[in-house]
């Protein structure tokens, strides 16, 4: 990778025609504003109000995308969720793997398909691979993407730390890659992600990573597992650390659902994005679960 790839000042997301970046510039204000009330309540009035919106209209657009009231989420984002997770939503993950759901599978109403890099293209860190990447809106604040012809190698977020430390920390992983900017290629997988379709996922990574990331799969969403749990359903249950580890690398986050691992006491644990993110992607994906099941 150049010097003149790795000093590019990464642009601010793009907003796209269909209004859908506005509704997710509301969402990750809100979510955000609630993630920093620390377990406090927020009433209606004085959310929208801090969102510069009428309540009726924050209401409506906070319920359309998330599926319950920004009441109801608020119960999501508290402390304890982690540990309420746990208790009645912890995946075993031998039986998901021994279900098939290690290959394509469904999540909410994206179809995913992946396709991991071989050993030895993974040890040429990139060399011959070309990256396009692009800014795009997510509710969980500005994510900068990266794909191959494949599909997406690189999914992070910026909220925590910055546009150009989240830019260069997925830009170092292949370094002898050549980058190109060109949202264009991602810009229906990023949706897919987050609005429904199929996205595509090309895993760059050591095998034994790949090994990791292909359980994360298998995790439902709106459920958690441990990492001890993801050590044994490797076949090494001794090897938590390293488990951990793999799941720090994770490179495409949130589609490889690496914020689905928590402390077998309950706790967050850590995420290479911010347990912010972490703790509202949770939050997300358990109430667009109760709003499902309430259909």
């Amino acid at each position: 990778m150049s010097d003149a790839v790795t000093r590019l000042p990464a642009p601010p997301p793009r907003p796209d025609a269909d209004g859908r970046a506005y509704h997710y510039r509301v969402i990750a204000r809100a979510i955000a504003e609630l993630d920093a009330a620390g377990g406090e309540r927020l009433a209606l009035p004085d959310l929208a109000a801090r969102l510069g919106m009428s309540p009726a209209h924050f209401q409506r657009v906070f319920s359309q995308w998330v599926g319950v009231s920004p009441k109801r989420y608020q119960q999501y984002l508290a402390l304890g969720h982690a540990r309420r997770l746990l208790a009645e939503r912890f995946t075993v993950l031998e039986a998901a793997l021994g279900s098939g759901l290690s290959g394509p599978g469904r999540l909410h109403d994206l179809f995913l398909r992946w396709e991991a890099m071989t050993p030895g293209d993974y040890a040429r860190a990139g060399a011959g691979l070309e990256i396009a990447w692009g800014w795009f809106e997510t509710p969980f604040g500005p994510a900068i993407a990266m794909g191959t012809d494949r599909g997406l190698c690189g999914l992070g977020f910026a909220a925590e730390m910055g546009a150009q430390a989240a830019f260069d920390d997925l830009a170092r992983r292949w370094p002898r890659a050549a980058f190109r900017e060109a949202p264009e290629r991602l810009r229906n997988w990023v949706e897919a992600a987050f609005g429904g379709g199929e996205a595509r996922l090309h895993l760059i990574g050591a095998p034994f990573q790949i090994k990791v990331w292909e359980a994360l799969l298998s995790i439902p969403s709106g459920h958690v597992t441990t990492y001890s749990q993801l050590a044994a359903s490797v076949g090494n249950p001794r090897a938590v650390r390293a488990v951990g580890t793999a799941v720090g690398r994770n490179p495409v986050s949130f589609l490889i659902p690496c914020h689905r691992a928590i402390a077998k006491t309950g706790g967050l644990g850590g995420y290479h994005w911010g347990l912010p993110v972490k703790r509202a992607m949770l939050a997300w994906e358990a109430a667009r679960l109760e709003a499902e099941a309430a259909q």
